[in-house]
């Protein structure tokens, strides 16, 4: 299996190099990253919009090694914001964030990692939208749940992100569908140990269908992050039978992938969300959607390969 292999490879900064100095990877890059600064990203942002769709915005960042860093990545975010305070676009363009980059690994980084939070989802509720906190290894989702847990008494839409790979998730589910939280369902994108996570993909799937049902059936939001042609339809025939209206619940995919199926699902009244990262730190992201595909990998080779 190559995916572990290049999850591995993301921590690596010898392979950073590599990959970063590899003639084809600009081009690569750039099917899955919107822009490298906001600048950039907005002409998206807006083209998305037109198009009948919604966006969720990741600066990307992480592994963060100084305050300094976490302070940089807070600023980005506000930065970004006054961009979306100007397209009025409301919850049709939310953030997305890391927690990590943010300071969260840090000494002390669960106290610093809030701090550096609160003023952004602050400053996007001040615009009409709002913020979803993402997922990372199983290390960190404590804390994040803690984190999430706290934004969410004064701002009660915070979003957070659920991994169905991790035998934990169907109880996390049930506590935050009770809750009315946002809460987004993905397969999970992190190396993680047999002990704490399902190695095989069916299992995932498995496992990913009855969180699914579970936030279906709760009292919030659910926002279903799946590529899967099999899990949409299952998510839809999830949705009907808990008597969910259209606006009752999303679908979300990544930039650069099924492309034309993000307008189809819009196109049949479906709120779809397109999860768009922009920046120059994306080695780690770019990585991990490598790993999630096989094609990715192959695209990447070929581009190298035809590059040299």
């Amino acid at each position: 299996m190559l995916g572990p292999v290049i999850l591995a490879a993301s921590r690596s900064d010898r392979m950073r190099r590599f990959v970063s100095a590899a003639p084809g990877t600009k081009q690569v890059v750039a099917r899955f990253i919107a822009g490298e600064s906001v600048d950039q990203v907005v002409p998206v942002v807006q083209d998305a919009v037109a198009k009948g769709l919604e966006v969720t915005l990741d600066v990307v960042g992480e592994d963060i090694t100084t305050r300094e860093q976490a302070f940089a990545a807070r600023d980005a975010y506000l930065e970004l914001i006054e961009h979306l305070k100007v397209l009025d676009l409301g919850t049709k363009a939310e953030m997305s964030i890391k927690l990590s980059m943010f300071g969260q690994a840090l000494e002390g980084g669960h106290e610093l990692a809030l701090a550096n939070v609160r003023p952004v989802v602050e400053a996007a509720a001040a615009i009409g939208t709002t913020v979803t906190l993402d997922a990372e290894d199983h290390t960190t989702l404590d804390s994040m749940f803690a984190i999430h847990e706290e934004l969410r008494k004064g701002f009660p839409q915070t979003g957070c992100v659920i991994q169905a790979y991790l035998y934990r998730t169907e109880a996390d589910a049930r506590r935050l569908a009770a809750s009315g939280s946002r809460v987004r369902l993905v397969k999970g994108a992190y190396k993680e140990p047999a002990e704490v996570a399902y190695q095989d993909k069916a299992e995932t799937d498995k496992a990913y269908v009855r969180v699914l049902r579970v936030l279906m059936e709760g009292e919030g939001y659910p926002m279903i992050g799946s590529h899967d042609p099999r899990l949409i339809s299952i998510a839809q025939e999830l949705a009907r039978k808990a008597g969910r209206k259209l606006d009752e619940y999303e679908f979300q995919m990544l930039y650069g992938i099924r492309s034309e199926e993000h307008l189809r699902l819009a196109a049949e009244g479906h709120r779809m969300r397109v999860y768009t990262a922009y920046g120059t730190d994306w080695y780690g992201y770019f990585m991990r959607r490598l790993a999630e595909k096989p094609a990715n990998l192959l695209f990447f080779a070929r581009s190298i390969l035809t590059k040299g």
